[in-house]
């Protein structure tokens, strides 16, 4: 693309259609963009627009679009085309921080994104004046531009607060800190004194106030990995002055609104922050500040307000508390009775109280509500922060703290019984203080796992909880209800099974509540109850135990479904899916029923998928859904075909990126349960499968790759007859995917399945094609992962291993064709794949049926190639002999797999944004090999035997003067066990 006026006239076209909210206006122009984005010059293009352009709408959007192109394509994937062209990089890099910072704030903070997204790859190795150049803009005095750098700095260094210690980031933290540290810390001071000199300004302390913000996260970035000396020979600069700014008291900066932190509240939360750090990890070098910054917070605190405005500072300061007074060096601090009863009565009750706010939050932020409450996400709350508190006062005085807060408890339970109506804010802050008074370790997997002895839960749960759940009306007192619901949940690994039990069918009734929060938090905490073990690795709550419950709770469940707020509820789909998974064969004769409004809701979300989790949950029901009634009656198949396929077919032809993965995985299930011949509907489909434009997406392959393998185990012979033509795109797809070093290990799951399913003839032009493409990409490649590939190794050894049929020991290709093809490549080649690849690497492979397909290849070029017994080769006969031993000898991996049933798809290294793996649409483990070996060492006895008769005195010759003693000894074992001898 040429950088002319024509160009840029088209991109602001397409640009402003890409903001139409009529979808057949904007898909088109997206679709645009998409294709021209890999041209030279494209984003050289869109820095010009946003710099350029007089339309301010058409700016922005160039800064988000070029943002996001910079987040999709400047990291460069080893095998794969660099997306972004080495001039356009150079070009960007070298003007990227002038035009941010030249740029009004809406476009600087979209460029500042970006130059931290290009940051992270490029710096400091590939782009190492991108610190100098930043910080010689502290000269400018333009705070505008001041602002810009130390937003950048802080998207570019941020990450350092959760990176993982190495040698790389201690080499960059230390080159940042030597460009970096002095320079910030002058501007520190110069901020402070310039805050002093316009202290009756309030548009210049607005400016500077953000600035001395973005400064103190900065520190916090530079610090958090290890006290540099830098920060330690200056503390004194910084904890004084964060000090005097926790005190600073100016009333020019304090606002009227009620629910908007303030400028003063934003830094003082970060300040507390940065307290709380170095008193938690540099605790012996910040003990000197500590009581005055102790001091300073606890005022805060005291005098803080119960509006939302301060919830951020509140919680950052009861952080620093709780850090405090869980080290040991500050015990003394509270141990006086009444300091341990001022921090109860002053700090944690009172923030613990469900504030209008709260309430307002409950009825008309559902959403949010439950993401800060039951996720417990970043957003840090009051009432979370009260948690952690008590949490680390327990530490060291569990007696006295439960004492205390005991008689809160029974305090406030007296005012809730005295006026429910009116006082039941009391009883929820009761609840929540038990909760957190009981709590001392907890996992999302198990609820409350360890819990304060002196806290009798089960009386508790009977005397206070149970009559909030028995209520006859679901709908009163909603918050109540959504804490009794809340404390079954994260108390069920605490609480009898008895009274888990007795909670079930109300918790199905409570999915009935208009409260949004009620029947979510009821559909979660019945999805969990479900996930609970039992005995034998089983299910805590049976099938038997909820069949009299089974219909309402599915009639409830997709009742929950329809109710305002709740059409895409993850939580509500989750329980639906772990329903189907608990109930099996139970749910049968609802599915016919329930599959009708799957696909309806599917239809409906395709149009446009906003809620991953809630998309992936509802395409694991479908496929729970298809097991489960195939497995009763696999004709059934045939139904599910006619429901789901329309709306496949849609979401296929509007090429909907999210849906396509996951329609191919379930199509892959659906062919897979078919045992006739493959059928019409999938063959005509077949040749798009092939379309390169569909392999291009990273997210399509996994999928695209099992499909494909469902396809050749159930049509290969099809295939092979009616789509013989089609054979090359096969091993072009092939061929691509092992070139990819993310996808070469898909390329060989793909072959394996064409070796061991395609008939001999229609892919024996292809065998030397095969293996010549393997050695290059071998010879080409620079990763371990394929040098030492046991995928290419179980390749090559399937290819010899593979019999047919099982009754026979008939070989399908065979050693003698492997050794035939290997050296009519290069001459010898054979023996350097055996001395080089198979002989090192064969004790690396791992699964049972991987070791057992590598050692029947094995054992088959042992004893039925007789180029190993008759030439150079032979060499390698006795090497190749051990290695096997050493394969059969290795350890086995005795851990059980988890039940599908217990995985939760947060858990799974399969589930991302591009591909997540249907755990439900998974397949079993395949033996290519079959009952035909039961056992490999049994066959190598047998064969060795076989191989011995046929030469006799040679196989014990070798064995005697090449085989170790150790080896040796295993192999008698193996003939011992096979009642045979070598001759």
């Amino acid at each position: 693309m040429e950088l002319n006026d024509g160009n840029l006239q088209t991109l602001t076209e397409f640009m402003r259609k890409t903001l139409d909210p009529d979808q057949s206006v904007r898909r088109p122009a997206e679709k645009f963009l998409e294709s021209v984005e890999g041209n030279q010059n494209y984003p050289i293009l869109l820095l010009t627009l946003l710099e350029k352009s007089q339309d301010n709408v058409i700016r922005v959007c160039a800064a988000v679009t070029f943002k996001n192109y910079i987040k999709r394509n400047w990291r460069i994937i080893e095998d794969e085309p660099n997306k972004i062209s080495d001039p356009d990089r150079t070009t960007i890099k070298a003007n990227i921080v002038h035009l941010m910072l030249s740029s009004p704030e809406q476009i600087q903070k979209q460029l500042s994104d970006a130059i931290s997204i290009i940051g992270r790859e490029d710096f400091p190795m590939k782009w190492p004046d991108l610190l100098t150049e930043m910080v010689t803009r502290f000269q400018s005095g333009d705070f505008h531009i001041i602002n810009g750098v130390l937003r950048t700095a802080h998207s570019l260094f941020k990450r350092y607060r959760h990176e993982f210690k190495s040698n790389e980031l201690w080499l960059e933290i230390k080159l940042v800190l030597d460009t970096f540290a002095s320079p910030l810390t002058e501007l520190f001071k110069a901020t402070i004194e310039l805050c002093q000199t316009h202290a009756t300004d309030i548009n210049a302390l607005k400016i500077l106030f953000s600035s001395l913000t973005l400064i103190s996260k900065l520190f916090y970035s530079l610090n958090f990995q290890d006290l540099p000396e830098f920060f330690e020979d200056n503390m004194e600069t910084w904890m004084s002055n964060f000090h005097n700014l926790l005190t600073l008291d100016n009333k020019l900066l304090q606002t009227d609104d009620e629910e908007e932190a303030g400028l003063l509240e934003l830094l003082k939360s970060q300040i507390c922050d940065n307290a709380a750090l170095y008193a938690q990890k540099y605790d012996e070098e910040f003990q000197p500040y500590l009581p005055r910054f102790v001091t300073a917070i606890w005022n805060l605190l005291v005098s803080a307000g119960q509006e939302v405005k301060y919830d951020l500072l509140v919680s950052n300061a009861i952080q620093f508390l709780a850090s405090v007074c869980e080290r040991p060096h500050y015990k003394h601090l509270f141990e006086d009775q009444n300091t341990l009863t001022s921090i109860c009565e002053k700090v944690i009750v009172p923030n613990m109280e469900f504030r209008s706010a709260d309430e307002e939050a409950f009825e008309d932020n559902s959403e949010e509500y439950i993401r800060r409450d039951l996720e417990g996400s970043d957003i840090d709350t009051r009432r979370r922060a009260a948690c952690d508190l008590v949490r680390g006062l327990c530490k060291f005085f569990e007696g006295p703290v439960t004492a205390i807060f005991s008689g809160y408890v029974n305090s406030m339970l007296g005012e809730y019984a005295k006026n429910p109506v009116v006082n039941w804010k009391h009883k929820d802050a009761a609840i929540y203080l038990v909760t957190s008074l009981a709590s001392k370790a907890q996992t999302a997997k198990h609820g409350i796992t360890q819990a304060n002895e002196l806290v009798n839960l089960t009386e508790f749960f009977v005397n206070h909880i149970l009559t909030d759940l028995n209520s006859q009306n679901v709908n009163e007192f909603p918050v109540l209800k959504a804490d009794a619901i809340k404390y079954v949940m994260i108390f069920r690994s605490q609480l009898p099974k008895e009274q888990l039990l007795q909670a079930v069918p109300l918790l199905v009734a409570h999915l009935q509540a208009e409260s949004t929060v009620e029947h979510t938090y009821a559909a979660h905490a019945l999805e969990r109850l479900f996930t609970m073990r039992g005995p034998n690795n089983s299910t805590l709550i049976t099938p038997t135990e909820m069949a009299p419950f089974t219909e309402q709770l599915l009639n409830n469940l997709f009742k929950a479904l329809a109710l305002p707020g709740s059409s895409e509820n993850e939580y509500i789909m989750k329980a639906i899916m772990r329903s189907f998974s608990l109930l099996q064969e139970t749910i049968v004769p609802y599915i016919p029923t329930l599959i009708g409004q799957l696909t309806h809701k599917l239809l409906l979300v395709s149009k446009n998928p906003s809620k991953p989790h809630f998309n992936h949950y509802l395409f694991e029901s479908l496929c729970l859904s298809i097991r489960i009634t195939c497995k009763a009656n696999p004709t059934t198949v045939g139904s599910f075909e006619e429901a789901l396929f329309p709306v496949f077919t849609e979401i296929l032809q509007n090429d909907v990126q999210e849906f396509v993965p996951y329609v191919f995985q379930v199509m892959s299930l659906l062919l897979e349960i078919h045992t006739s011949s493959i059928p019409n509907s999938y063959m005509a489909l077949f040749p798009h499968l092939l379309q390169p434009v569909l392999w291009e997406r990273t997210g399509n392959i996994p999928p695209l790759v099992r499909l494909l393998q469902a396809y050749l185990e159930k049509g290969a012979a099809t295939i092979a007859s009616s789509a013989a033509d089609k054979i090359p795109g096969l091993l072009g797809v092939f061929q691509k995917l092992i070139a990819s070093k993310a996808n070469d290990h898909q390329g060989f799951y793909l072959m394996n399945s064409i070796i061991e399913h395609m008939p001999t003839e229609s892919i024996v032009q292809y065998r030397k094609q095969i293996f010549i493409l393997l050695f290059q990409r071998l010879q080409s490649s620079k990763t371990t992962k394929f040098i030492k590939s046991e995928y290419s190794l179980k390749l090559m050894l399937t290819f010899v291993a593979l019999i047919s049929p099982p009754c026979c020991t008939f070989s399908k290709y065979g050693a003698i064709a492997l050794q035939e093809i290997f050296d009519s490549i290069q001459p010898k080649m054979f023996g350097m794949v055996l001395e080089k690849i198979v002989i090192p690497e064969v004790q690396k492979v791992s699964g049972p049926v991987e070791k057992k397909i590598c050692a029947v290849g094995i054992i088959k070029i042992l004893t039925e190639c007789p180029a190993m017994m008759d030439t150079e080769y032979t060499k390698l006969w006795t090497p190749l002999l051990q290695a096997l031993i050493g394969l059969f000898e290795l350890p086995e991996d005795d851990s059980i797999p988890d039940d599908e049933h217990f995985i939760d798809i947060e858990d799974t290294a399969s589930y991302q944004t591009a591909f997540s793996q249907l755990a439900f649409a998974g397949k079993k483990e395949h033996d290519p090999i079959g009952d035909a070996v039961s056992n490999p060492k049994i066959l190598l006895a047998q064969s060795l035997h076989k191989l011995s008769t046929a030469c006799p005195g040679r196989v014990l010759s070798m064995l005697s003067t090449s085989l170790n003693a150790e080896a040796l000894q295993y192999l008698q074992g193996y003939l011992l066990a096979a009642s045979v001898q070598l001759v």
